[in-house]
């Protein structure tokens, strides 16, 4: 009977943590979901820099609940995301992850002491809209300014990054359309996935 009040205390104690921190990070602004989430990052990496799958793989978990990947993958497949099926949605926004967090690694870790400093926010187009801007530092480098746009609907979300000025959904556009024009969804998709197997390889 103690075992099981004890077990069921516990198990509330976990919820109520649970709870708890989601109910922090939702409250979180932006720009406090990008200066946590770039220090987490940067300590990942340096933990880790021998280990090239591992880091990849905590970079991603850190990186999920603060992106919204299927809206990216939607907006960089643009008017072909809504003939896709559900299974070949699902597949895309798998490999569209995977060469995002691939990206965004391979910019911090071109040099061991990268530096992120957040230079402020700005509003988007309405209330629920807003964009971080912050800058990439590199020694010896000219500052590179990545900026993340967030929405809010349940609470905040990534769906775009710019890398200097280029933003990573339109830049990539284009270049889906081309490919599923030519091959079709699942042309894309095995490319990406052939491109991101191809990555992991060459680490």
């Amino acid at each position: 009977m103690f075992n099981s009040m004890r077990l069921m205390r516990n198990s509330l104690l976990a919820m109520l943590t649970l709870f708890v921190s989601a109910a922090l990070f939702a409250a979180e602004s932006p720009e406090q979901i990008v200066r946590s989430a770039s220090k987490d990052v940067l300590d990942i990496i340096k933990k880790n820099e021998k280990d090239a799958a591992k880091t990849r793989d905590l970079v991603d978990t850190r990186l999920s609940p603060m992106a919204d990947y299927k809206r990216m993958t939607a907006l960089a497949t643009g008017q072909y995301w809504k003939s896709a099926t559900p299974a070949q949605q699902e597949a895309l926004t798998a490999e569209f992850r995977a060469m995002l967090v691939r990206t965004y690694l391979s910019a911090l870790t071109l040099y061991k002491n990268a530096q992120i400093n957040i230079k402020g926010s700005r509003a988007g187009n309405d209330a629920d809209e807003q964009t971080v801007r912050t800058e990439v530092t590199l020694p010896g480098q000219k500052p590179i300014p990545l900026d993340f746009s967030f929405e809010k609907k349940n609470d905040w979300k990534v769906y775009d990054i710019s890398v200097d000025g280029i933003s990573f959904i339109n830049n990539h556009r284009n270049q889906f359309g081309s490919v599923i024009r030519k091959d079709g969804i699942d042309g894309l998709i095995k490319q990406l996935a052939a491109r991101n197997a191809a990555a992991k390889q060459a680490k």
